[in-house]
């Protein structure tokens, strides 16, 4: 068991595809990027400030689980396209997209319990080919509403899917939460997510 520092139904379920149980309990921080901030570094400490701010709301800062909180990035030519606030940004974001190659970048962190628990992060950096998308095919996107919360305005695992050429790297980090990093670092605070497949199985899952 786990707390997920995040809000994100995608997130969940790649937990719950690897057997990782949670609650979730989620906290505000401003994701605004620093002047001049790498989207590299941006992404990374946006995650573990998010996981620290929910270690933050215990009043003592005594959570007896690890918190894992993860942030993703679409990057084209070194600035990020955020998530659109509407349609005029999500057909701009669209088109920014269409025909070229751009990088999804989602960092994950893991923070311990207690208010000097450890604290480790990994990065993700995939490649993500868009094939040519007309103004009609971005017009029916957006009416879809997949558009709205994502980064980048566009859901690889939803309608988006079609508009993918190309894929170098993880779908689930593109999708916001790499789960090869993130096994990785549950091992390093002790949780073996492999250990648990077992009684998952007998659970009837």
């Amino acid at each position: 068991m786990i707390f997920l520092g995040s809000a994100s139904p995608r997130r969940a379920k790649l937990l719950s595809q690897i057997g990782v149980t949670y609650r979730v309990v989620v906290a505000d921080i401003d994701e605004t990027p620093e002047p001049g901030e790498p989207a590299e570094f941006y992404v990374l400490r946006v995650a573990l400030e998010k996981a620290e701010a929910v270690l933050a709301q215990s009043r003592d800062g005594r959570l007896v689980l690890p918190v894992l909180a993860a942030d993703t990035s679409v990057v084209v030519d070194g600035g990020i396209l955020g998530k659109p606030r509407d349609q005029t940004e999500a057909m701009a974001m669209l088109a920014c997209l269409s025909g070229r190659t751009h990088l999804v970048l989602t960092a994950v962190a893991l923070v311990g319990p207690g208010a000097k628990g450890a604290r480790a992060s990994r990065l993700s950096v995939n490649k993500v080919r868009f094939r040519v998308i007309s103004e009609a095919e971005r017009l029916a996107y957006w009416r879809t509403g997949e558009p709205l919360g994502k980064a980048g305005g566009y859901a690889i695992q939803g309608r988006a899917a079609v508009f993918v050429e190309h894929l170098e790297g993880s779908f689930s980090a593109v999708m916001g939460l790499p789960l090869f990093e993130t096994v990785e670092l549950l091992a390093e605070f002790g949780i073996n997510v492999c250990d648990s497949w077992g009684e998952w199985a007998r659970a009837g899952n």
